[in-house]
């Protein structure tokens, strides 16, 4: 068989390929013959059309060498060949030291500019916030410390993680948005480096504030970081405070001995936990919550008020029109809704709800309260519930515990998870935990588990576990796999969601669904009823991160506000307070929440539950505001269960 010939332009472009493929050398030398094929000729042509050139040719060649020397920087004298090579000679030299110098002027600007674009230059400021890690959290800290210094000059906020210092500032621009006055610093390295973090200055900063990174083994990278900011600012005198959290209570203690006394650990997926719980209950506390702890809005302050010392807290209430007093700060420890009877002491602080800290005034508001709108009738008893868990995840076991806590005899909650994501043994562990492990599964205050088997995103699942039948709906997703995005369980979440309504659409009753998702953008995608409720998992801690590190005095109110026992953020019925179509002013729900040992902070009004942003949510309206009180609408009080 005949040898197929190789067309001869593949030939030559192979050939010309290959000797590229030598080197620079080889570069080089192309590059010399074909600026002499193009320059060489234009000379020639040049000095044959002058007018005024030399008649002989061989003054036409000198004349065309020395126009190709002078285009090519090649020296281009004239006369003996020696004096002709000693001229390109210098020529090449002078050529040589200048693109030797250009080169290392590149170099070293090349290399500078590479180190700032890596992030590995020190920062130099005084009194900024300092974010170490990166997790979803990051936004909502990096936000809320931005709308925190939104009146304050030069403000800065400086974040380091293990992570290309271009792509933080993309995606921090991306979700962040506008950064205003404050100054957007990042750098690149590991946090758990003590000889990196002085890259973000600590010692001179105003707070420094650890997130846990989106990886298994989180809690003990938090407290690495811990230790090696404490290695990083020996020394140094006053040390910034520290904010950090942790996933595990069982590493707070760790965490909390590494932050040092000035240090505030918080428990991310146990607040997560009892947040859900809550918002099982009472669909649309997450909202109160959220309304609560940004800086948007209304915030907690701790004030003095010399005016106000001995009289009862009960006075103390309605004393303020634009401000919401929940309780006293005794000596370091906070009283949220002491008994009305509790005096002021002198050296008692306030802690309220204002706009701002300069925005308590005293305005006696006790002449508002109307006592015929006051219901008379007590509270209804919470009946036995039941409770439908979808899915299963590190926080699933919280979750059971805190719904063991609160608890009615006869109560049951049954949890349905694809098999292998959760197992019998876990869920007797959780069982026992809870103090459930008892009388078969049924303990001292009567919520029995049990455990089904189904996808929670095949129709056929959920319309054979009757959910209609359920007082609440838990949706849960799974805990991120090593190596997928941290908000991909917000995938399965959405498809699950997506089928609950379907069946809230076919048969025209609205169910009661409280929903985990991780990423805040999944919000605005989640199909959801009006009676749903969606808790963002990472953005609360988030949220109370930034707070504290605004004011380290409010972490033990924090504390108090989200501990299982102690009094915390509740909605209640209207009627509970007022009698169903009443039109009266704020403090006479005021008034009447103090008859039942509550402080009422706001309302959530019935018929904007559906309306962006605040979805029907008022935090701390005038007392003497009024308004037509529904049998729907429901009131936020700070008290107990």
């Amino acid at each position: 068989m005949a040898q197929r010939r190789t067309p001869f332009g593949d030939r030559a472009r192979y050939w010309f390929d290959s000797t590229l493929a030598r080197g620079a050398a080889a570069l080089v030398g192309w590059m010399a013959l074909l600026s002499l094929a193009v320059v060489v000729p234009a000379s020639a042509v040049m000095v044959w059309t002058d007018p005024d050139a030399p008649q002989s040719l061989a003054e036409r060649l000198a004349e065309v060498w020395r126009l190709t020397g002078e285009t090519l920087r090649l020296g281009g004298a004239t006369g003996t060949p020696l004096r002709a090579m000693l001229s390109v000679l210098l020529a090449l030299v002078t050529l040589l030291y200048v693109s030797t110098l250009v080169g290392l002027i590149t170099t070293a600007l090349t290399e500078r500019l590479t180190s700032l674009r890596r992030g590995r230059s020190t920062v130099l400021e005084q009194g900024h916030a300092v974010v170490l890690g990166w997790s979803e959290q990051v936004f909502t800290v990096v936000s809320e410390l931005v709308a925190a210094n939104v009146n304050q000059r030069g403000a800065a906020v400086v974040v380091l993680a293990d992570r290309d210092k271009t792509v933080m500032e993309e995606s921090l621009g991306t979700k962040v948005g506008s950064c205003g006055g404050t100054r957007l610093i990042c750098r690149s390295g590991p946090t758990t480096d003590p000889a990196v973090l002085p890259l973000t200055s600590p010692a001179t900063a105003g707070v420094v504030l650890v997130l846990p990174p989106d990886e298994p083994h989180a809690d003990a990278e938090v407290v690495k970081t811990l230790l090696a900011l404490r290695a990083a600012l020996a020394g140094a005198k006053p040390r910034p405070p520290v904010v950090a959290a942790v996933r595990d209570d069982r590493y707070r203690l760790a965490a909390c001995l590494a932050a040092g006394p000035d240090g505030v650990v918080l428990e991310s997926d146990t607040v997560t936990a009892r947040l859900i719980v809550q918002a099982a209950r009472r669909p649309g506390i997450s909202l109160v919550h959220r309304e609560l702890l940004d800086f948007a809005g209304d915030e907690f302050y701790l004030i003095s008020e010399p005016a106000l010392t001995g009289r009862p807290f009960g006075e103390v209430l309605l004393s303020y029109s634009t401000t919401s007093v929940v309780g006293l700060m005794r000596g370091g420890t906070p009283l949220l809704n002491p008994p009305p009877t509790t005096p002021v002491a002198p050296d008692d602080l306030l802690v309220v709800i204002t706009g701002d800290d300069d925005t308590a005034r005293l305005d006696d508001c006790a002449e508002s309260v109307e006592k015929a709108a006051v219901a008379s009738r007590p509270p209804t008893p919470a009946p036995a519930e039941r409770i439908l868990l979808l899915g299963w995840n590190r926080r699933a076991p919280l979750v059971v515990d805190q719904l063991h806590r609160r608890a009615r005899p006869g109560s049951a909650v049954d949890v349905v998870t694809e098999p292998g994501e959760a197992t019998i043994r876990e869920i007797s562990e959780a069982e026992a935990d809870s103090g459930n492990g008892e009388n078969g599964g049924n303990g001292g205050n009567g919520l029995s588990l049990a455990l089904h088997h189904g996808d929670i995103t095949r129709p056929e699942t959920l319309r054979r576990l009757d959910v209609h039948s359920y007082d609440s709906v838990i949706v849960l997703g799974r805990d991120p796999a090593p190596g997928q995005p941290p908000d991909d369980p917000d995938n399965r979440t959405l498809v699950t969601l997506l089928l609950l309504r379907q069946l809230e659409e076919a048969t025209g009753r609205e169910l009661p669904v409280v929903t985990e998702l991780i990423d805040d953008r999944n919000r605005a995608l989640a199909p959801i009823g009006p009676g749903a409720d969606v808790i963002i998992s990472g953005k609360l801690i988030g949220l109370l991160m930034s707070q504290i590190s605004q004011n380290r005095h409010l972490a033990a109110v924090f504390e108090e506000l989200f501990s299982a026992e102690g009094a915390g953020v509740r909605l209640r019925p209207a009627t509970d307070y007022l009698l169903p179509g009443s039109t009266t002013s704020f403090a006479t729900v005021v008034a009447a929440a103090r008859r039942r040992g509550e402080c009422a902070i706001g309302y959530r009004d019935h018929a904007d539950a559906s309306t962006r942003p605040h979805y029907g949510v008022r935090i701390n309206p005038p007392k003497r505001e009024r308004r037509r009180w529904t049998a729907e609408d429901e009131v936020v009080v700070i008290g107990t269960d």
